[in-house]
């Protein structure tokens, strides 16, 4: 047989077993990918500053990375919000915000962001950076990560600036709660501390005792003599 047949022949005979091999991996790979949706979502912003109401709508983006029991999350600003009548020099801009969970257990994550790497010119929309803080799940199944309440403390101010459009979820996630031990069914409770009347104290009591008989030997035996040298006088 020649080497083309040989390899034509052997070619044939595998191609069952790569074909099961490929069956057999590819649900594996669907199940290993995790069960998230994204989506950047429109915020329309409701800014209270200090010199006026303001609003802007900014589209946000949450995204999750895992990180040992819980989640880094991210909370990125494709747009601007509000502004400043001054400019904001260098770092002089601090934004932090809330992202709401919902869906199996309702929770608020706190996430924070460097200060304004750059100038800020006056009357420009202010870009956010990216705000990140982390998420630890205590519950198990799907929950929702919606963008909340947007701070910027700025040159002694603070503007506060809250989504007024009831916008929908930027991320939907399924986690894996960390739970926690649960108590004890019946367990009594810890009694309250008592006094200790053990050996401790009756030691203790002993050793008094015995040191007052001890002073009151030597208070005898200085009488005693003192009488005694007395009586010989």
């Amino acid at each position: 047989m020649s080497h083309r047949k040989r390899s034509t022949a052997l070619a044939l005979a595998l191609a069952p077993a790569f074909a099961l091999a490929s069956a057999l991996a590819g649900p594996a790979v669907l199940l290993a990918a995790p069960a998230a949706r994204a989506a950047v979502v429109d915020v329309a912003y409701a800014c209270v500053t200090p010199i006026g109401d303001k609003s802007a709508v900014s589209p946000i983006d949450i995204k999750a990375v895992k990180e040992g029991a819980g989640y880094k999350l991210t909370m990125s600003f494709q747009k601007g919000v509000s502004s400043s009548p001054v400019e904001l020099g260098k770092g002089a801009m601090s934004p932090s915000a809330v992202i709401q969970v919902g869906g199996a257990e309702k929770a608020t994550v706190a996430v924070t962001g460097p200060p304004n790497p750059e100038a800020v010119p006056a009357n420009t929309p202010i870009k956010i950076t990216d705000l990140s803080g982390t998420y630890t799940p205590k519950k198990s199944g799907k929950v929702t990560f919606t963008a909340g309440v947007l701070t910027i403390k700025a040159l002694g101010t603070t503007t506060t600036c809250t989504p007024g459009n009831g916008p929908g979820p930027s991320l939907e996630l399924d986690v894996t709660g960390s739970g926690g031990a649960p108590e004890a069914p019946g367990a009594p409770e810890a009694p309250e501390a008592l006094p200790q009347t053990g050996p401790t104290d009756s030691a203790l009591a002993l050793g008094t005792l015995g040191a007052t008989v001890l002073l009151t030997g030597a208070a005898g035996v200085l009488w005693l003599t003192r009488r005694g040298g007395r009586a010989r006088s």
